[in-house]
């Protein structure tokens, strides 16, 4: 049988990797600028220029307190956290997907944000300040992975791959239950709606302290993703493939399935569940860069990073109330999904 490397199969790139990552890193600081600029109080060219500029000497310039509070403490918290979210989100996806080898693998799909839900849930239904919110949530997540992951272990004579998405969905499902429990027992007053608001997701409750927790969290689940890029583009063939190359299948699996889990549920605990982002984006990285993981990876970072500010800066600028980032997530993916299903002609990859 000819085994073919994915790193040769991608001939069919439209771009390479120099000028996609180009391009992408372009548009997010382009994004950057707009993001820190437009707002309900607005800031112009000069003043941005000026406050900057003044925050590099060591803020020792005349530059009004509202326009440095909006800059440093509330726009670039939430500009930092847009970009860490999307790009882990990314990240997660592009993961899954080429570990799977399913075009339809998110961030979500062994139960990481359902459960990442349910713990949020159980923080505010106990009426938990923001930090254990977030502690539960990143805990329910990762725990429902490890959960995931034994029961597919324990279940012998199957396909590893699909047992591990089967149980993934059957814990999603069961903690999707018991978050429509708690919204049921909640305080439709007060609880109810943080719970709701919460799941839709949303960066406008991020503080530098999260910021720095989710960064070391998030640094630490990229590591082995970066550097065991390679080894992603043999798991791609399939285990009997890659055993044949001398990799270690189930091995190497726990460990893509670890990291990602970690990018996602750090994620998630700061942001709430938000959508479409770890399915969309690596697709289009794809489109641009093929299926080489070691292309996928850095590329759909970038875009995914650029992606969710570009949506944050709609969520909070195009109506007087700020709306939810998973409704724009899911405005914006569902007719991409629909144009991708009926122009593509070839494979996923």
């Amino acid at each position: 049988m000819k085994i073919t490397d994915p790193r040769t199969a991608a001939t069919g790139h439209r771009v390479s990797l120099a000028v996609s990552l180009w391009l992408s890193l372009s548009v997010l600081l382009a994004l950057v600028l707009i993001s820190i600029a437009v707002g309900k109080y607005r800031i112009g060219p000069g003043e941005l220029v000026t406050a900057l500029i003044n925050r590099l000497q060591g803020g020792d310039g005349e530059v009004p307190t509202v326009i440095e509070t909006v800059i440093f403490q509330i726009r670039l918290p939430r500009i930092t956290a847009a970009v860490l979210v999307g790009a882990a989100l990314a990240a997660a996806g592009a993961t899954y997907q080429s570990l799977f080898r399913n075009p339809l693998a998110s961030p979500d799909i062994l139960g990481v944000s359902a459960g990442a839900g349910l713990g949020a849930a159980a923080g505010i239904f106990l009426s938990l300040p923001v930090a254990g919110i977030q502690l539960l949530a990143f805990a329910f997540g990762s725990f429902t992975v490890l959960l995931v992951y034994v029961i597919s272990r324990a279940v012998r004579g199957h396909d590893p791959v699909l047992v591990l998405v089967l149980a993934g969905v059957v814990m999603g499902t069961l903690a999707g239950s018991c978050i429509s429990l708690l919204k049921y027992l909640a305080d439709p007053y007060d609880q109810l709606p943080a719970i709701t608001f919460w799941l839709l997701g949303s960066l406008n409750a991020v503080n530098p302290a999260d910021m720095q927790v989710s960064l070391l969290l998030v640094g630490l689940g990229l590591v082995p993703l970066y550097l065991l890029r390679w080894r992603m583009n043999l798991m791609s063939l399939g285990d009997e493939e890659a055993r044949a190359l001398g990799v270690n299948a189930g091995r190497l699996r726990l460990v893509f399935i670890m990291s990602a889990t970690l990018v996602t549920a750090s994620a998630v605990s700061i942001s709430g569940v938000i959508g479409w982002v770890g399915l969309m984006i690596p697709h289009i990285a794809r489109l641009l860069v093929g299926p080489d993981f070691a292309r996928l990876l850095p590329t759909s970072m970038l875009l995914g990073a650029a992606y969710l500010l570009g949506v944050d800066d709609l969520a909070r600028t195009i109506g007087e109330v700020e709306i939810p980032l998973g409704i724009l997530t899911a405005f914006l993916g569902a007719p991409f999904f629909l144009w991708l299903l009926a122009h593509s002609r070839r494979g996923w990859q």
